[in-house]
């Protein structure tokens, strides 16, 4: 048996070893990228709450992280891209109004009567490769510290695609073009159409797409706050209006839903940080005074 049958075998220990070893090396990477956003918001807490260490700023991090079930990059990239809050009173945004959560008609609430971020952009990629007829596709939103788009979740497509567009910034895809135009972009033939570079082409090509259609989620005033996009491995006719639609609606109310989320939620994790922030200082206090 050749070392490419080797890799392809069912069940072979060589093919088991070489994917769990590709695991470890993506989420080596993943922790690389993180790292630095996050050391920066455990230097901020420390300096903000007179803490300790680095240990204690992360242990405050991870457990706000925890109990609103909010990504710890998403967490640190809130922290230090939102103005301090007076640290002499007991809430970060005391004249925050809080809104009740936006329906989402694709989308019903769960037995709790909530929803959680995860499940709200896997639903809407489910609900994306429903309408375009596919069973690959990623969702991205916007991030916070670098403004370009990363991907939260995604199905059906390489490791390596993933890889080279956890993050992409404001050219050379067709994600891109569509949060910059904030509208629909359909890419009949990814081979020759000029959105891509030619790295951006090769690594999409790669993946087994051959076509591929994005949608913007955006918010109330019409801002791109995050993207869906559907890959399909064969050449793509237009889309319907029937189905255009369904996706301008769905690209709307997920976005609302997303920026409720970063008013309430995100704000809420931010909050219980404070909070615990200015325990640890006082409990600091009491034990030095």
């Amino acid at each position: 048996m050749t070392a490419t049958e080797h890799l392809t075998a069912d069940g072979d220990p060589e093919r088991e070893e070489v994917l769990r070893l590709r695991a470890e090396v993506r989420a080596l990477r993943a922790r690389v990228r993180a790292h630095p956003l996050i050391s920066q918001a455990q230097g901020m807490l420390q300096e903000r709450y007179a803490l300790a260490g680095a240990a204690e700023a992360f242990a405050l991090l991870r457990r706000s992280s925890q109990r609103f079930n909010v990504k710890m990059r998403t967490l640190a990239g809130a922290l230090v891209t939102t103005p301090r809050p007076d640290e002499r009173t007991v809430l970060w945004f005391p004249r925050r109004v809080r809104r009740p959560e936006p329906d989402l008609g694709f989308m019903p609430r769960d037995s709790a009567g909530g929803r959680s971020r995860g499940a709200v952009l896997g639903a809407v990629l489910n609900r994306t490769l429903a309408v375009v007829g596919t069973d690959m596709g990623n969702v991205q939103t916007v991030d916070r510290v670098g403004g370009g788009l990363r991907i939260e979740r995604h199905t059906g497509l390489t490791d390596e695609f993933i890889d080279f567009f956890e993050y992409v910034d404001e050219e050379g895809t067709s994600c891109a073009k569509a949060a910059r135009d904030v509208a629909q972009v359909t890419v009949s033939d990814v081979e020759n159409d000029p959105v891509f570079t030619e790295p951006a082409r090769e690594a999409i090509l790669a993946a087994g797409s051959r076509a591929c259609h994005s949608v913007p989620l955006t918010s109330s005033a019409g801002l791109c706050v995050g993207m869906v996009s559907a890959h399909v491995d064969r050449p793509l006719s237009a889309l319907g209006t029937p189905q255009l639609k369904a996706l301008d609606v769905m690209g709307t109310q997920a976005g609302r839903w997303l920026v409720w989320h970063e008013h309430t939620v995100l704000m809420d994790a931010l909050e219980y940080l404070h909070a615990l922030g200015r325990a640890e200082r006082a409990r600091h206090g009491r034990a030095t005074g």
